[in-house]
């Protein structure tokens, strides 16, 4: 039985723009089989946009409480969604 998709918004805080962020967030999400995007919000913050089974969402989102060496993350807000959004891949988006 094929495991029901779950979708989730990530919103990160802190120093996570100008140091590959969202490369590293696209290259993780990718390594765990999961559609979405990722984008660089003008008041400083990183959006992604995550679709798979929860339990690799889930592996996602520590991540990003972790993200890449020269990133400093302050905050991660998680929000689920009822209804799955599809995506063929992974993609930085802005």
């Amino acid at each position: 039985m094929r495991m029901v998709d779950s979708t989730c918004t990530m919103r990160v805080r802190g120093r996570v723009q100008g140091v590959c962020y969202r490369a590293h967030a696209a290259a993780e999400a990718r390594r765990l089989g999961l559609g979405g995007t990722v984008r660089n919000l003008p008041d400083g913050s990183v959006e992604l946009v995550a679709t798979g089974p929860r339990e690799a969402v889930e592996r996602l989102a520590e991540w990003c409480r972790r993200g890449p060496p020269a990133a400093r993350v302050a905050s991660v807000e998680l929000q689920w969604h009822e209804a799955p959004t599809r995506f063929a891949a992974f993609s930085i988006v802005g």
